[in-house]
């Protein structure tokens, strides 16, 4: 993204907050552009990442792996970003052409039939409990197997239950503990992840040996 004056002194004063931290500096470059996008500095405390999380998630977008998303407002937030550096296709599962299914919302059907379709994408689920929990059934079954999950649903009811069951998977991800998340805190992870991995592969898409 492009940084002016006043970003840097937010950030300046979000590192001056935090003060020192066991994150890696990859890791706390995500961390700190989450605190900058909602000003919620429990964040700190709440995001996870799991082994190779970072390492696999760069390794996709420079692939241009598809990337699948759960709402609009995790799509409208990336997609400038990934436009203008790796471009990757975003599809979101709000816009699938699904059946209709009663015991399922739309979110759910969606990304169950986009995962179906690209089994090895890159998995953005903000908002949509259901939909990171039918990602997880298929996950479990061996019928995907994701080059990276990002979950940040917030939820009162077993949300904390179904992030447990990304983390027991095994599969790259990351992910906010408890109740708190949103789709806002996804689309930072996302576009930090992706100028990470941009400084990373090089400008002209070279990878790293």
């Amino acid at each position: 993204m492009e940084w002016h004056a006043s970003d840097a002194q937010s950030l300046a004063i979000i590192d001056r907050e935090i003060g020192d931290h066991i994150f890696s500096p990859a890791e706390y470059e995500i961390v700190r552009r989450v605190i900058y996008s909602t000003a919620d500095f429990e964040y700190q405390s709440l995001i996870r990442f799991s082994e190779l999380a970072l390492q696999s998630g760069a390794a996709a977008l420079a692939a241009r792996t598809t990337i699948v998303v759960d709402v609009p407002m995790v799509q409208v937030g990336i997609t400038t970003n990934i436009q203008n550096t790796f471009a990757n296709p975003i599809y979101c599962s709000m816009e699938a052409i699904t059946r209709p299914q009663k015991e399922k919302t739309r979110a759910a059907w969606g990304i169950e039939t986009l995962a179906r379709r690209y089994p090895e994408g890159i998995f953005v689920v903000g908002e949509s409990q259901t939909a990171l929990s039918a990602l997880v059934e298929l996950i479990e079954s061996e019928e995907i197997k994701p080059a990276l999950v990002i979950g940040t649903p917030s939820g009162f009811v077993d949300v904390e239950v179904t992030k447990a069951r990304l983390n027991d998977s095994l599969i790259p991800h990351i992910r906010t503990e408890g109740r708190k998340g949103s789709a806002v805190v996804a689309a930072a992870i996302v576009n930090s992840l992706v100028d990470l991995a941009w400084q990373a592969y090089g400008r002209e898409g070279n990878g790293v040996g």
